[in-house]
């Protein structure tokens, strides 16, 4: 099995070596692929160095399937060229997420649409997924007409750039700034550009990611994406309307019989999800499960992951071992 990891030295590559290493996913030649002055350096893969190559020499040694975590522009580019020489290619950018041609996927969700002629599939952004991981077998049961989240994003979901900016505010050094404001000390309501409609474009990717991967044009999704001063792990807080009643006891048994998901809910003992205790765990975590009290068939949680494993790239190299198992790879 020979894989490419297109952008292997940005966080989100360097992950998934981590993730591919963890999980023992088969790999017998790796390729780390990343932009020309990265070229000649080496990687380091269960234990063994690999020189970084650029995009066409990857090609040329057709791997089996390419993750890419090389960001929007590198994937339209070059993406279709990895697909047009047989390539299996995950894509973790937002390149191909909402066209109508790809599938957008968390396999415990969606996988089984997969086919062998699926070429380029998406990775969905870092927040949808812990988000529909919990709410689909909600939905499954009650139907979910309506969600309201407002997000506390870690500054790893921006870059290495970003998380040199908040240590050197830290640290009181002048640096190269990710953002247009202080991270320290500071709450940043804006995640991306701002779109015409007053949302910000990683709020419209909540709202449009969760219906694709649900299949379910009819849920309404409402988002407000922030920032915060935390290193690593997304946190979410999410006010869910059904259509059907629902028993708080019911909630909790599908919750904590949902794979991939654990339910950490005991208030009595101060016991919620945290992001430091998300860290290094591909586990999506939910808390502080209660009725809303002021309208019918509602529900409040806290959802909180590690957003650059299940966020990123555990979900891709999930992706992969479904491949696999199909031995479509």
């Amino acid at each position: 099995m020979k894989v490419a990891v297109v952008g292997a030295t940005g966080l989100v590559g360097t992950k998934m070596l981590q993730v591919l290493t963890e999980r023992n996913f088969p790999v017998t030649e790796l390729i780390p692929v990343a932009s020309e002055k990265s070229v000649g350096k080496e990687v380091t893969f269960k234990g063994k160095p690999y020189k970084v190559v650029n995009a066409d020499t990857a090609i040329s040694m057709k791997p089996d399937v390419a993750l890419f975590s090389a960001g929007g522009s590198t994937s339209l580019e070059w993406a279709p060229k990895f697909a047009a020489a047989g390539i299996t290619v995950i894509d973790n950018s937002s390149a191909w997420r909402m066209d109508p041609t790809k599938k957008l996927v968390v396999p415990e969700i969606n996988g089984k649409t997969l086919t062998p002629e699926d070429k380029i599939i998406a990775n969905p952004n870092c927040s949808t997924i812990q988000m529909v991981l919990v709410l689909n077998p909600l939905h499954q049961q009650y139907k979910i007409n309506r969600v309201v989240v407002s997000t506390y994003q870690s500054v790893t979901g921006t870059g290495v750039k970003a998380v040199d900016q908040l240590m050197n505010e830290r640290k009181g050094i002048n640096g190269e700034m990710a953002y247009p404001h202080q991270i320290d000390l500071n709450v940043i309501p804006q995640i991306d550009v701002f779109l015409d409609n007053g949302y910000t474009k990683e709020e419209m990717k909540m709202v449009k990611e969760t219906t694709k991967i649900m299949g379910d044009d009819t849920i309404r999704v409402t988002a407000t994406t922030v920032r915060i001063p935390v290193i690593g792990g997304h946190s979410e807080s999410v006010n869910v309307a059904f259509d059907k009643e629902f028993e708080m006891k019911e909630i909790r048994n599908i919750l904590e019989n949902t794979a991939g998901v654990i339910v950490v809910d005991d208030p009595a003992n101060q016991k919620y999800p945290m992001p430091k205790d998300a860290h290094e765990k591909d586990e999506v975590f939910v808390g502080r499960i209660r009725r809303d009290e002021t309208q019918p068939n509602t529900l409040n949680m806290w959802i909180v992951a590690d957003n650059l494993r299940k966020g990123a790239a555990t979900n891709a190299v999930q992706i992969a071992e479904y491949l696999h198992q199909q031995k479509w790879i």
